[in-house]
């Protein structure tokens, strides 16, 4: 079997010793394949394998590199990027897509029994490549007019610059070489390590950059007359630096069911349009007939507005400048039902079970912690539907646990991939009194 692309990860003295025979049992949550070395009673983690390979690793530790495959798994196939094996973007382009998918879906069961959580599955909604709307490109230093720019190597801080990607959309992976122009004026002070926030909108690519130095004055009048003359040659609707604005050429736009959105600087958007599409779609029909629901952590309105279609929606979430581009655009569009806004942290001050005696259903879509806070109000009020939306298996089962506690069922779970060829796994589940 040939050898697996070579690690970014710098030779050490361990993983100079004489590679170690491993079978390979399992894939773990992360995407690494766990076994035992030949012989030895001794879990290893071995990543780029699947279960049933036999192969050879180096490392002095439990956690190896992968050096040759002995025996492949029928389920292995050739990894559609040439930087797999040592861009750390994607972890499982090397494993044929159903047994991959189920692994996936595997993942959030595993996650639910650990809470004594059994329930129906819906089919897994499977994003395709070039499906990926947004990335986090990361800048080091080029020349003066060009930055190496890509993902951070696997296991490595170091960058690998890129020229394409099999998961991005397609207009990201044509303005990389403008972006690589774009990012070079960040990179002034040595400490800067500029990350490249980069969203299709319907107006053109958005970039808001992180990681830049501030202390010693930030970026200098030079570099931002170069920064804004090529997001101009590079066609950008819009640049910003932590939210302040450097160009803008057009406004940024998303589109949520029928209302255009102007989208914050750094805002949040699911990864997928598809994958928002069908997460949408469970929670209309699971509030098919409510007269007025709860979007809680709704962000911008990527579903406050789809469900404003046919019921009343009171929508809450900590950011203001998401919940004012929500509100810009709720006065842009026609034939919708009432959105009541606010802005307010609800892990500090969730929406009580008080608040919730005129609401029929609740949605809420907390970051990766999730927000046993919350869960715990919606556990103690009357409403009879609840969507929880989730991109981590492990707290939603948590906070699910919290609502089961109060009375509630979760009644069926539907797995979203959008996150292609990553350990990552987002899910809506439905619940009921």
């Amino acid at each position: 079997m040939s050898t697996p692309p070579v690690s970014a990860t710098p030779p050490t003295a361990e993983t100079l010793k004489p590679p170690r025979e491993v079978l390979i049992d399992h894939v773990g949550f992360q995407g690494d394949g766990i076994g035992e070395e030949a012989g030895q009673d001794k879990q290893l983690f071995v990543p780029l394998t699947l279960p049933g390979e036999r192969v050879l690793a180096r490392g002095g530790g439990e956690r190896c590199e992968l050096t040759e495959v002995l025996i492949p798994s029928p389920q292995r196939v050739a990894p559609p990027c040439p930087y797999f094996g040592r861009c750390g973007g994607c972890a499982l382009q090397h494993w044929d897509h159903a047994p991959y998918l189920a692994w996936k879906v595997e993942q959030i069961a595993l996650a639910l029994s650990r809470e004594w959580i059994e329930t129906e599955f819906a089919p897994a909604f499977a994003a395709r490549p070039g499906e990926r709307r947004r990335v986090a490109l990361h800048a080091r230093k080029g020349s003066r007019d060009a930055a190496l720019l890509g993902f951070k190597g696997r296991r490595s801080w170091a960058v690998v610059d890129i020229d394409s990607c099999v998961i991005a959309d397609p207009r990201i992976v044509v303005a990389l070489p403008a972006l690589r122009r774009f990012a070079a004026p960040f990179l002034q002070h040595p400490k800067s390590a500029p990350i490249l926030h980069v969203t299709v909108t319907e107006t053109g690519l958005d970039v808001d950059v992180t990681g830049v130095e501030a202390k010693s004055g930030g970026l200098s009048a030079d570099a931002r007359v170069r920064i804004a003359d090529r997001a101009a040659e590079g066609g950008l609707a819009r640049a910003t630096l932590d939210g302040e604005m450097l160009y803008q050429a057009r406004t940024p736009m998303v589109r949520f069911g029928r209302a255009h959105v102007v989208l914050p600087p750094g805002g949040f958007l699911q990864a997928v349009a598809r994958a928002e599409d069908v997460m949408a779609d469970v929670a209309i029909a699971a509030f098919d007939g409510a007269d007025k629901v709860a979007d809680l952590f709704c962000g911008s309105g990527a579903f406050t507005f789809r469900l404003a279609e046919t019921a009343a929606v009171l929508a809450l979430d900590s950011e203001a400048a998401a919940i004012a581009a929500l509100t810009g655009g709720r006065g842009a569009t026609v034939n919708l039902k009432a959105v009541t806004t606010e802005a307010r942290d609800l892990f500090r001050r969730p929406l009580l079970a008080a608040d919730m005696k005129k609401l029929d259903g609740v949605l809420f879509d907390p970051p990766r912690a999730g927000s046993p806070e919350q869960a715990g109000e919606i556990a103690r009020s009357k409403v009879s539907a609840v969507v929880g939306v989730s991109c981590n298996p492990s707290t939603f089962a948590r906070d699910a646990a919290i609502l089961i506690g109060g009375g509630f069922k979760l009644e069926k779970v539907t797995p979203v991939d959008q996150f292609l060829w990553s350990p990552h796994m987002e899910l809506v589940g439905v619940f009921r009194r």
